[in-house]
Parts: C-alpha cells; sequence; structure tokens
C-alpha cells in the first residue's frame, strides 16, 4: 500500500471515530446545537495536520510485524494513532489560547473563532476526554489495555511540565532573558515535544505487539527523545525562517518571549551592544522590535548556525541507529522512517 494510500485509509477512521464521540454525547440527550459544537470543534481542531504522529503507529506496528498485520490490527492502530491526533488537538487549542496565537494549519485559531473565545478552555478538555472513551471502546479487552491508559497519562503530565516550564521561564508580560538558558530549553522541548510527538507512537505500536521488556522502551527512548528535540528545534527555526503559508501560521516566538534555540544562541554570541539591544526588544509585540531582533540573528548568523547543528544532528541520532543490535526487536527502519519524515523539512 502506497504511503498515500495509508493516509486515506488513516482519514476513513477518522470519520468513524467523529460518529461514534458525537453518538456517546448524544446518549446524554444532550442539545442538537450543543453536538453541532462539538462536531465542528472536531473537525476545526483535529483534522487538517500533517498526520505524522498518527501514522507513525501504524508505520511501526507494520515494521516490528514484519508487514504481518491483520485488518483489525491495522484498524486498531490507526484508532490510536488518532488518539495521539486527538491528544495533539487539545494540546495545541490551550496553547494557542495561553499564547495569543493567531493562525493554526492555516485557519484561525479556535478560540478567536466567531463565538468561541474562552469556550475554547473547555472545549480542549472535551478533546482531551475523547482520547479515553476510544481507549475504552476499542481496547478494554485487550491485555494492554492498561498500558495504553498509562501511556497517555504520563505522556500528558511529561508535556504540561514541558509547557509549565515554558511559560514560567518566559511569561510575556515580563520579559527577562537572564532566565533562559539552553539546559532549560531543552528540557522544556524533551517535555513539551518529544515524548508526545516520537516516543509516544513507537511505544503505543510496541505495547500493542505484545512487547513486554522494559529494555526495549528504554533503547526506544534513548533514540526517539534526542529525535524529538531536532525536530522542536526545526520548529524554532521555521517559526523565525519559514513561509507562513508553508508552515500554516505566523511565527509568534519572538513577540511571545519564547525560550526558544534562536534566542540562546543568540544571547550566548551577542556583544554587550546587541545583548542590549535583544533586552529592550525581545518580546515586544511591536513589528519594529521584532525587525530589530531578527537583524541582531542575521549579523550573527544563526540561520548557517542552525544549518550546522542540524547537519550534527543527522549524523550523531543515525550513529545511535546504526547501534541497534540486529537481533532487536527494535528494528533500525522504525527510526530511520522517522527520520525522513523530518529531515530538512520545511513546515
Amino acid at each position: 500500500m502506497s504511503k498515500e494510500s495509508d493516509k486515506q485509509e488513516f482519514l476513513k477512521v477518522f470519520q468513524i471515530l467523529v460518529e461514534e464521540f458525537l453518538d456517546l454525547v448524544r446518549e446524554y440527550k444532550f442539545p442538537t446545537e450543543s453536538v453541532e459544537w462539538i462536531k465542528k470543534n472536531l473537525y476545526h481542531n483535529v483534522s487538517g495536520g500533517k498526520l505524522n504522529r498518527g501514522l507513525s503507529v501504524v508505520d511501526t506496528l507494520k515494521i516490528v510485524k514484519n508487514n504481518k498485520v491483520s485488518e483489525e490490527e491495522l484498524f486498531k492502530a490507526r484508532v490510536l494513532g488518532w488518539c495521539i491526533e486527538w491528544l495533539q488537538a487539545f494540546f495545541l487549542v490551550a496553547d494557542d489560547i495561553m499564547d495569543q496565537s493567531i493562525t493554526r494549519r492555516g485557519k484561525p485559531c479556535w478560540y478567536r473563532m466567531d463565538g468561541v473565545g474562552n469556550i475554547a478552555i473547555n472545549d480542549a478538555f472535551i478533546l482531551e476526554s475523547a482520547v479515553y472513551c476510544f481507549l475504552k471502546k476499542h481496547f478494554r479487552n485487550e491485555p494492554y489495555y492498561i498500558d495504553l491508559i498509562e501511556l497517555f497519562h504520563e505522556t500528558t503530565f511529561q508535556t504540561e511540565l514541558g509547557q509549565l516550564l515554558d511559560l514560567t521561564t518566559a511569561p510575556e508580560d515580563h520579559v527577562d532573558l537572564s532566565k533562559f538558558n539552553l539546559e532549560k530549553h531543552r528540557f522544556i522541548v524533551i517535555f513539551k515535544t518529544a515524548f508526545y510527538s516520537f516516543y509516544l507512537p513507537v511505544a503505543l505500536a510496541l505495547r500493542m505487539s505484545g512487547i513486554k521488556e522494559e529494555s526495549a522502551y528504554k533503547q526506544a527512548k534513548d533514540i526517539l527523545i534526542p529525535l524529538g528535540e531536532y525536530f522542536q528545534i526545526q520548529d524554532d527555526y521555521l517559526d523565525c525562517y519559514g513561509d507562513p503559508d508553508v508552515i500554516g501560521k505566523i511565527g509568534t516566538d519572538i513577540e511571545d518571549n519564547k525560550c526558544s534555540w534562536l534566542i540562546n544562541q543568540a544571547l550566548d554570541k551577542a556583544s554587550p551592544e546587541q545583548r542590549k539591544l535583544l533586552d529592550e526588544n525581545y518580546g515586544k509585540k511591536n513589528p519594529e522590535n521584532v525587525a530589530i531582533v531578527k537583524k541582531i540573528f542575521r549579523d550573527l548568523e544563526i540561520e548557517a548556525l542552525f544549518k550546522k547543528y542540524e547537519d550534527d544532528s543527522y549524523s550523531r541520532i543515525n550513529k545511535l541507529i546504526s547501534q541497534l543490535d540486529d537481533k532487536s526487536v527494535l528494528k533500525r527502519e522504525i527510526f530511520t522512517t522517522f527520520m525522513d519524515k523530518i529531515y530538512k523539512r520545511t513546515k
């Protein structure tokens, strides 16, 4: 089956899950207009992404089982993939409110839609609750059901810890660049992005495959967390240098006082005069302030520094992958598939 066919089959499961969830809501005799609200929430926030996280569950299962996967297993893997996409939607709706972001996936952020506003906070909770409804319906009788529940709870907690450090290190209303450093940035990146975007899809597929050896999960984590760190640093780069029409959102890390890889590199290299300008202009909403920060990034050749970091990361992660034992249940293809999806990406 081609990648496009895989994606189309994956999208069909989204329609099934939407109807399942709406039917569950209707069982509570919920008013029709409220059911429609939830439907709009689902279509606006869950669909429209690149689907890399969700599809990675299916890809990993196929690799681990040498493509000997039944239709039922494929369906279940797609359900788990969509559970990650639903979880991400929950994170993104909440994150956009906290960051006062403008667009997401080429559309206005949900809280900016007419009549939504702070109702989006509750809508985010509904998105999260859907994950556990799907797990209960499709996996309750599986021996690994509790493992799935624990994985989603643990990953949600880790992501929320990353978000907390992100918000408290760089509050929008109080710019203090002395609080920034690469160690904090690394913690934010790993906890806010790497666990749910990279480790979770593989761990779910391994549980489905019946793999119980904790050593396999540790090995996977040792490769996937650095992969996730690299991915988020790419995101930091694209926020500043990417094409908004391609990435589907307007980058606001500078305006939002984000503890990004770019600003940390700039602080490390800046002259006293440049540091003063960064202190005065970073975290300001005015386009003129943003332009000054971006000029300092150019003067310090931060873009070239990222290109070198990207190449170095590619080599380092591939070395980790190559060190996997040929007899390991963790096949190298699991990780090279991830790398192929993200290396030198533009969105």
